[in-house]
């Protein structure tokens, strides 16, 4: 592996792909086969995607309760 490609393999790791679909990506675009190394980054950016919302929604959430809190809203036992 060329030192560019362990730096794209190191950056995708870093993005959170497996050591797996790295090398697949990359394998991929060595081949020629852009479009499927793209379609298969896409799926992984909508995962992170999906986990950014669902992480986003609970925080979203606990503000909430937070907010109910501090305005007293929640009786104290």
């Amino acid at each position: 592996m060329t030192e560019q490609e362990q730096a794209y393999f190191r950056n995708l790791t870093d993005a959170g792909c497996t050591e797996q679909a790295a090398a697949q990506s990359l394998f991929l675009l060595k081949k020629g086969k852009k479009a499927e190394a793209l379609r298969l980054l896409a799926e992984h950016r909508s995962k992170l995607l999906d986990r950014l919302h669902d992480d986003q929604r609970q925080i979203d959430c606990l503000d909430y309760f937070i907010y109910q809190i501090q305005k007293k809203k929640i009786p104290e036992e």
